[in-house]
């Protein structure tokens, strides 16, 4: 019998609870409960989080209003959540993965598999890792991951979407996850091209903070597409350079294009970023973060910081303007206006098109 733990509790990791609950209690191959470590937390009332999810089968403040299911029970103690399970869900803000994974290394069965739904890398001396290897070298286990033009809210009211499992060898686990997963508005697909997956859905998010700047300087859907499609074009030539075995087709799987398109549409990211170029980049992204998101984390800031680093680590600055665009309106070396300005920059997009 497989045994689920969901390592995270915010907006998504709350909506994948839901999704999997639903299939565990229909799959044989399962057992029923399924396990969401829970971050404590105060709420304003004086109650403690996990007491409030399990009272009420509902995330109170991470996904009001939807329940999860009867079957996830919500634990505070990371160690307790994860020691009986042989699925072992990620989903938490990239920059707190190392964390959770030296507390729990050692403590997790040995015959357990991962997923990682987590957007964003490390990025260390040595290079960048992504979030999946960070997760297999920690932990010794296999770790897939689950990608896709997915706004969690949307999901939750059961509006019908798609994702892609990208899994290096092991097929047979890829299947599973895509069982534990897959519901009649959730269609979820298995490529073998873990790297590529992983990329698209990291990479999206800076792309997202670029529309979002095109939005709050209201220069229109034209100038949007433009930005989506060169941010596409870099995205694909960013992933190649660090990993050769990315597929093509990756890019027009729903963690690809599709993602890319709802990220800089909807999405937080998109959202912030908009409302930083409004005030001019007056006001910081933390200050933004916190009164708009309550609570939740902004990854495309951050990832456009730790893309840069590898760019510039690596020589790679010039050939990609858009992402360096980002980083640099992002610190405040830039206004928002310079989102645009960068394309008028010949040499670079001549690079460019000689990479791509």
């Amino acid at each position: 019998m497989n045994k689920v733990t969901i390592v995270g509790s915010g907006n998504w990791g709350s909506v994948a609870a839901k999704l999997i609950a639903s299939n565990t209690l229909k799959l044989s191959s399962f057992h029923d409960e399924v396990r969401m470590w829970v971050f404590e937390e105060t709420l304003p009332t004086g109650e403690k989080l996990t007491e409030v999810i399990n009272q009420t089968n509902e995330n109170v403040k991470y996904l009001p209003g939807v329940k999860l299911g009867k079957n996830v029970v919500a634990d505070p103690d990371l160690e307790s959540a994860v020691k009986d399970a042989n699925m072992l869900v990620f989903v938490t803000p990239h920059q707190f993965m190392e964390g959770i994974c030296k507390r729990v290394a050692g403590k997790i069965r040995t015959d357990a598999e991962g997923i990682s739904l987590v957007k964003g890398m490390e990025v260390k001396k040595e290079g960048p890792c992504m979030i999946s290897t960070l997760i297999s070298n920690q932990l010794g286990i296999n770790c897939s991951v689950l990608m896709g033009a997915n706004i969690a809210n949307e999901i939750a009211m059961e509006k019908f979407s798609e994702a892609t499992v990208g899994y290096s060898q092991n097929k047979e686990a890829a299947e599973k996850w895509v069982q534990l997963f897959n519901t009649p508005y959730f269609n979820v697909t298995s490529v073998q091209d873990v790297e590529g997956v992983e990329m698209c859905g990291t990479l999206k998010n800076i792309v997202a903070v670029a529309a979002g700047f095109v939005d709050g300087l209201e220069m229109g859907n034209n100038t949007k597409a433009a930005i989506m499609r060169i941010g596409l074009k870099e995205m694909i030539a960013f992933s190649r350079l660090l990993f050769p075995s990315v597929k093509d087709s990756t890019f027009f799987e729903s963690c690809g294009v599709a993602d890319l398109i709802t990220t800089c549409m909807g999405g937080r990211n998109r959202k912030v970023a908009e409302a930083y170029a409004k005030n001019g980049g007056k006001r910081s992204f933390e200050e933004l973060e916190a009164e708009i998101l309550r609570g939740q984390k902004l990854q495309g800031v951050l990832t456009a910081k730790e893309v840069y680093e590898v760019l510039t680590a690596r020589g790679w600055v010039e050939l990609f303007p858009l992402f360096r665009a980002v980083y640099e309106i992002s610190t405040g070396v830039q206004p928002p206006s310079a989102i645009v300005e960068f394309s008028n920059n010949k040499p670079s997009s001549h690079h460019r098109q000689s990479m791509l």
